[in-house]
């Protein structure tokens, strides 16, 4: 073979390795999931762009104040100051924080954290409901993206049915959940998947999109563009009750202890921050 027919063979080799890498870290990579599938129209956002060290939109959101997680034996008192929730550089804090505080009921607790909510201000029946979010790390952290139905002052909890689009907790760094609860599948009982971040990535190592896509008799999860769980009526136990048909509203809290994540450690660092790049619902 004479040289330049050498060196064409050589390219020709090259260009073909390079388009096996290309298409290898196509098949890899994770899916930009900035924007949803087609067909999905914005119907709701929270960009969080109100000026630094203001409160959140209170045509948007309101709070849940007290403590004790509402019978989850939680560490923390929730409050509406912006040391707990604030808007910094765009993005919503919600900031726990270990210091002594007497709430409203008169109890003091060592922690302090905020829980929002849209109740009576935004709920939605069916779309998709997505958040940009980058979880804190350690011991006895509990943050979450969740919904709640909006029957739940007159009905009652699990009959109002709930939604976790997003739990963590920071014992198990790697890994966050996904979960329905309802009338007789509620609690320890609830209908749940975890998803593990690949490689032994911390979640709490940079931001994640997390999202549910929830149609008639369907709701499935995602992190990233990556659907790991859908739950549908044939998913509950036999003879219970399909709830998830009426209106909910979003909330985001960040607890601190509690039955399922336990308390925090000497390596838990206060104070500990949830980040929120933005809220969007999508019809």
């Amino acid at each position: 073979m004479c040289l330049s027919s050498h060196t064409h063979a050589l390219q020709q080799v090259r260009n073909l390795l390079l388009r096996l890498v290309a298409v290898v870290a196509a098949v890899s990579a994770p899916v930009a999931a900035s924007e949803p599938a087609e067909g999905w129209t914005l119907i709701w956002a929270d960009e969080f762009s109100q000026p630094d060290s203001s409160s959140p939109d209170p045509a948007k959101w309101t709070f849940d104040l007290g403590g004790g997680g509402w019978g989850n034996n939680e560490l923390q008192t929730y409050t509406s100051r912006t040391n707990n929730c604030r808007i910094e550089g765009g993005q919503l804090i919600i900031e726990a924080r270990k210091e002594t505080f007497t709430g409203g009921d008169g109890r003091t607790r060592e922690y302090t954290s905020a829980r929002l909510k849209t109740k009576d201000k935004g709920s939605w029946t069916y779309g998709r409901i997505e958040a940009r979010l980058q979880v804190p790390r350690g011991a006895g952290i509990w943050p979450a993206f969740w919904m709640l139905g909006a029957a739940f002052d007159t009905v009652g909890w699990p009959a109002c049915g709930e939604i976790d689009i997003m739990e963590y907790i920071g014992r198990e760094p790697g890994k966050v959940f996904g979960t329905v609860h309802g009338p007789g599948y509620s609690g320890g009982g609830g209908i749940s998947q975890s998803y593990t971040f690949p490689g032994g990535v911390a979640v709490a190592d940079d931001f994640h999109i997390f999202a549910v896509e929830w149609r008639t008799n369907q709701i499935q999860w995602f992190v990233d563009g990556r659907c790991y769980f859908t739950v549908t009526p044939a998913s509950l136990p036999a003879g219970k009750q399909w709830v998830f048909d009426r209106p909910h509203f979003v909330l985001l809290n960040l607890a601190v202890g509690g039955n399922w994540p336990g308390p925090p450690n000497a390596e838990t660092v206060f104070p500990q921050r949830f980040r929120v790049d933005y809220v969007r619902v999508y019809r």
